[in-house]
């Protein structure tokens, strides 16, 4: 088992449910977070899944962790939560972002 795949799989599962349900279920801003960490995080899901295969393990992980912070704080928002949690998402980015430069790293260093 590829822990690693396991979690971007899943992942990429949360992420079209909650893209669904800010398509179909949810109205206002909510339904706007909820599309907008869908698409981020189902992104990222498929960018863990090609550095998993490239041998870029840690990128991989990096990418996924921030596409879930990203989406997560989006998501409690719409499910009512305090909206301070929008002062984490931006940490969640960052991390993305990261994982894009480790892997830029990694396909130079070869």
């Amino acid at each position: 088992m590829n822990p690693l795949v396991l979690f971007a799989a899943l992942s990429g599962a949360l992420a079209v449910a909650a893209g669904a349900f800010g398509a179909h279920g949810a109205e206002g801003k909510a339904a706007e977070w909820l599309r907008t960490g869908g698409q981020y995080q189902l992104i990222h899901a498929v960018a863990a899944l090609v550095a998993a295969q490239l041998g870029a393990r840690g990128a991989g992980w990096v990418m996924l962790g921030g596409g879930a912070l990203f989406a997560g704080t989006l998501y409690l928002m719409a499910l009512g939560l305090p909206r301070w949690l929008g002062a984490i998402t931006p940490v969640g980015g960052a991390l993305m972002i990261g994982g894009w430069l480790w892997l830029a790293w990694s396909a130079w260093r070869g």
